[in-house]
């Protein structure tokens, strides 16, 4: 799906969605039999089920298969008025819940529902939803061209595991190049109100596009559930049911991207910028700024504090990184180790198998340390894998998709082994702490096999909360005696500071009008990353503005959080009580949870 979309939809639904079945559900979140918690459960229940039909997608990826022919709109100007007027509804329906009445937890939900609907009605009040969801309703990275495509393939998030899976599967490719239709329609009024990319992502988006066209219907991935038809369907149905695969393949996706190529070459790459990249330069960039800011961060920390903490980020890390260069008997300049760990042969790797194996060996050892900082442990299986070959060039150097509630589908941690010879080994140790365990396979399995918690809470998506967790844990290493080898504790640090460079970089190019060379300029200066990696990184950062700075935001305060509780707790202070606390209701928005620790130390901890 649109990841725009979803991004605007899916963090607030997520919770508000949650609702009853959170209320009801044990473990200390048990509903009252108070007449304001049943109303406030009656309120969840009945915005979710409003949402749904709103969105019908939503309901398809959590496993409802009531919509599963739908598409849904998504992007006109008449969805906008319905969802706006959905959240209207939704304020209403909130306001009229007594909340003084309510239990804690009932109080904690009560918070999150009004503030994420008051946030979305303030979004398309001034705009901001509608240039976000429809001006740039594609990029080179974000997009229902980027995303639609992989859920729709063989192992993706859509089950093809019927006959009606299969043929609702095609309904869906309808409104998907319907929406690419729509998606050319706003991006075109998008040129007439100034505000447009830059000519380099136009460029991009070009040849994504030329690759899909010239690909043909043989290599799309729509055409891959066709060969891997489960063994219920019968060869009949598999033979009409490629046909008409490859024909709404080659009849509707592959000319819908046509027509896309052709309206960015002809009208949108000549409207492009080349100034200035970041919002500033549009008419009402800074509020759309304030708008990421809060959407990936929630929170209400400026661009000028977050420009602060990445400086002061910097320089002490930069502190860190010279003592351990001096600890290792290193004489040169921090550029020169930078360029030692990169091509040492010690940190090099004969084969891609032995690289994994390192990996193989990380999990095995961190594992049996978690019961020490966790009393609660994720249980779904997790699994090691390279990056698909056809996928290896456009991908970084790791990344973590879940697995299933049930655990038919594990998580996994996806390593890239092309290009061998620029995987070493120093960042290892952190990399897997982040994005396996404890961090992204770790926090994500906690949430979605908890069944007290609803579906939607469980699988709930939020940024500043994900990536700050998973941020945490790469720290958390150090207490955990994980970087004993001084070598791995520097690529711990060399990950941090190219998260605390980001948020100076994502602030200067958006609120303080950097170009794109002064970025990458203070990327190389402050990063042992290459000028290639940066530049693609920065453009990164100028197509999904404030994403960047949500793994710092979270980290930091998660990290607050917990000194203040040290601090107050004394003696009393158990880690794993504390994790268990960040974890144990999905991932809330920060200032919610931020609300919840302090609750919690208070309450004696």
């Amino acid at each position: 799906m649109d990841a725009r979309v979803m991004i605007a939809i899916s963090r607030r639904s997520a919770l508000l969605a949650a609702s009853a079945s959170l209320l009801a559900a044990s473990g200390g979140l048990a509903l009252s039999n108070d007449t304001e918690s049943a109303k406030l459960a009656r309120v969840f229940a009945d915005s979710d089920e409003e949402l749904l039909k709103l969105a019908p997608l939503n309901a398809t990826w959590r496993g409802d298969m009531r919509y599963a022919d739908q598409y849904g709109d998504l992007i006109t100007n008449d969805y906008m008025r319905a969802y706006m007027a959905y959240a209207e509804r939704d304020l209403a329906r909130i306001s009229s819940v007594n909340r003084i009445a309510l239990p804690a937890t009932g109080q904690m939900l009560y918070d999150v529902f009004r503030y994420q609907t008051e946030f979305t009605l303030e979004s398309y009040r001034t705009g901001a939803a509608q240039i976000n969801t429809q001006d740039f309703a594609l990029d080179h990275l974000n997009g229902a061209h980027m995303s639609f495509p992989q859920a729709m393939a063989a192992g993706g998030q859509y089950p093809f595991n019927s006959v009606g899976d299969y043929e609702n599967a095609l309904k869906l490719q309808g409104g998907f190049a319907l929406f690419l239709d729509r998606s050319i329609e706003y991006m075109r009024r998008g040129i007439k109100r100034g505000n447009v990319h830059l000519q380099l992502i136009v460029n991009r988006m070009i040849g994504q596009m030329r690759d899909i066209v010239t690909a043909g219907v043989d290599k799309s991935p729509f055409l891959t559930p066709t060969a891997s038809f489960p063994a219920s369907i019968g060869a009949a149905d598999r033979a009409r049911l490629t046909a008409a695969f490859r024909a709404s393949i080659g009849e509707r996706i592959i000319p819908v991207h046509k027509r896309l190529l052709d309206f960015l070459e002809q009208e949108y790459l000549p409207a492009a910028r080349t100034g200035t990249p970041g919002l500033a330069a549009l008419p009402s960039g800074r509020a759309l700024y304030n708008y990421y800011l809060e959407l990936f961060n929630t929170t209400r920390m400026s661009a000028e504090e977050i420009f602060a903490a990445g400086e002061a980020e910097v320089a002490r890390v930069l502190t860190e990184m010279e003592r351990v260069k001096a600890k290792v008997g290193f004489k040169g300049t921090l550029r020169d180790f930078f360029a030692f760990l990169k091509s040492d042969a010690q940190f090099k790797f004969a084969t891609p198998d032995a690289y994994l194996r390192r990996y193989d060996e990380i999990a095995r050892r961190v594992t049996p340390m978690l019961p020490k900082y966790f009393s609660a442990l994720a249980t779904l299986p997790f699994e090691i894998r390279p990056v698909p070959q056809e996928m290896a060039s456009a991908t970084g150097g790791a990344y973590y998709i879940l697995g299933t509630a049930d655990g038919s589908r594990p998580g996994v941690f996806y390593v890239n082994t092309s290009d061998l010879p620029s995987r070493t080994s120093p960042i290892m140790t952190a990399l897997f702490l982040h994005e396996a365990i404890p961090g992204h396979h770790f926090q994500g399995s906690l949430a979605v096999q908890d069944q007290n918690l609803p579906a939607f809470l469980r699988f709930l998506w939020n940024s500043g909360y994900v990536e700050g967790w998973a941020l945490y844990c790469e720290r958390l290493g150090i207490e955990m005696g994980l970087y004993d080898d001084p070598y791995q504790y520097f690529g711990m640090l060399d990950l941090e500071m190219f998260r605390a460079a980001r948020l100076v970089v994502d602030t200067g190019i958006h609120a303080k009008r950097w170009s794109r060379d002064q970025a990458i300029d203070y990327m190389l200066a402050h990063t042992s990353l290459d000028r290639n990696f940066i530049a693609l990184e920065v453009d990164r950062y100028i197509v999904t503005p404030g994403q960047a700075t949500s793994y710092k935001v979270g980290e930091l305060l998660i990290k607050r959080l917990r000194a203040k509780a040290e601090s107050a707790l004394g003696k009393r202070f158990d880690v794993r009580a504390f994790h268990d606390q960040v974890l144990n209701t999905g991932a809330i928005p920060l200032h919610v949870l931020e609300a919840k620790i302090k609750r919690w130390v208070e309450g004696g901890g």
